[in-house]
């Protein structure tokens, strides 16, 4: 399966250079391990919402080269409430727990989150597809923070910052693979230049937290 991936990750590589949408930064993106483009500005990552190792659920994420570069893996049947998003050696980057983030794993009742999520419902606007806000903590509006519009269920949704730049965007994986048919379990995730692609995966963890 992980060499079914990385003809994926090659398949998004190329299909990076088509994508009419334009990056919102330039230069490094200041990610943890996800692979740029280049010098286009973006990153794409292919997601599979499965862990490699058998008896566990999570998620594998390879770079455009068919490289590891995050994964997620939960012992047992059930997803359970606290996920530790790993580099490909298994450094602990970030711990998604409900709807807050913490940076590393939570090592202590005491620490603190970088930032919390919170569903967003506009029974005024029901038209509006906004999933969710993100915030860093402490919480403070006039920080700012992200939006999530979109969405997750489809694999169909953006990040955007206060000024509607889109950060990262989460995809459907088309192929053109005869007889094969990938689903909802794997799926794109193109990080915009700036924005930190162990976070973007963050963000992907929590959404997946709050659509069970």
């Amino acid at each position: 399966m992980l060499r079914f991936l990385k003809s994926l990750s090659r398949t998004v590589h190329e299909e990076r250079y088509q994508d009419p949408e334009p990056s919102n930064g330039s230069g490094d993106d200041g990610s943890h391990g996800g692979n740029d483009d280049g010098g286009c500005g973006t990153t794409s990552l292919t997601v599979w919402r499965k862990s490699l190792f058998i008896g566990c659920s999570g998620f594998t994420v390879i770079n455009s080269d068919g490289d590891l570069v995050y994964r997620v893996d939960n012992y047992g049947c059930r997803r359970q409430q606290e996920v530790v998003l790993m580099d490909a050696s298994g450094k602990p980057m970030f711990t998604v727990s409900r709807s807050k983030v913490f940076e590393g794993e939570i090592l202590s009742k005491k620490q603190k989150p970088i930032c919390c999520a919170r569903k967003h419902v506009d029974i005024l606007r029901p038209k509006v597809k906004i999933l969710a806000q993100v915030y860093p903590t402490p919480y403070d509006e006039k920080t700012g923070g992200y939006v999530i519009e979109g969405s997750y269920v489809n694999r169909s949704c953006k990040v955007l910052d206060e000024s509607r730049n889109v950060l990262a965007e989460i995809r459907r994986k088309e192929t053109t693979t005869k007889g094969v048919s990938l689903g909802l379990e794997v799926f794109v995730l193109v990080v915009n230049g700036g924005f930190d692609s162990g976070l973007a995966m963050g963000i992907v963890l929590l959404l997946d937290q709050m659509s069970l």
